[in-house]
């Protein structure tokens, strides 16, 4: 088959869904795009299944063929290439666990738990108050908004040290009000 016979019956398949121009270019390009393919995928079935994929990707879109901008060959090859790299992105993709534990949420706290934690943060709660409020805030700004310590040493034009020191010494507090004094 010649460059102008391809180009022919593509144009054919393009414009009236000519199935015998079809039928050229398929038993011509069918078993050099298969070649191709397997080149690429070392998997018989694999290169069939593009094969096919590629040839009936050709029947659809043989409207889009633009005989200005380039020969049939290189435009079918194109196609191929492009469904042979659709085809190693969709096999790349991890498939979907739905037991996955990052996508299982964790189960409900048990009442008894809830209270203890509520109790807990209420502890927490009036032991911050005791704190200067020039520590309750340095504890605040770093754990409750985690910002960095040199972020709050900046907003509050301290030293990182400075800062440093008086989260450590806010702990010590809370550790005592807490009755926890290792």
């Amino acid at each position: 088959m010649t460059s102008s016979e391809m180009t022919r019956c593509l144009i054919r398949v393009g414009e009236a869904r000519d199935r015998a121009a079809f039928e050229a270019l398929f038993r011509h390009f069918g078993p050099r795009v298969r070649a191709y393919m397997l080149k690429r995928a070392f998997d018989v079935a694999l290169a069939d299944e593009l094969m096919q994929e590629t040839m009936m990707t050709v029947w659809r879109k043989a409207g889009q063929f633009d005989a200005g901008r380039g020969n049939a060959s290189a435009w079918i090859f194109t196609v191929a290439r492009n469904i042979r790299i659709d085809s190693l992105r969709r096999s790349r993709r991890p498939e979907f666990d739905p037991e996955d534990p990052a996508l299982v949420p964790e189960a409900p706290a048990a009442p008894d738990q809830n209270f203890e934690d509520g109790q807990d943060a209420e502890r927490i709660r009036v032991a911050l108050a005791t704190l200067p409020s020039e520590q309750a805030e340095l504890l605040r700004m770093s754990f409750f908004e985690e910002i960095p310590h040199s972020m709050i040493a900046e907003r509050m034009s301290l030293p990182l040290g400075t800062v440093k020191s008086r989260i450590r010494a806010a702990f010590s507090k809370l550790r005592y009000a807490l009755g926890d004094e290792r």
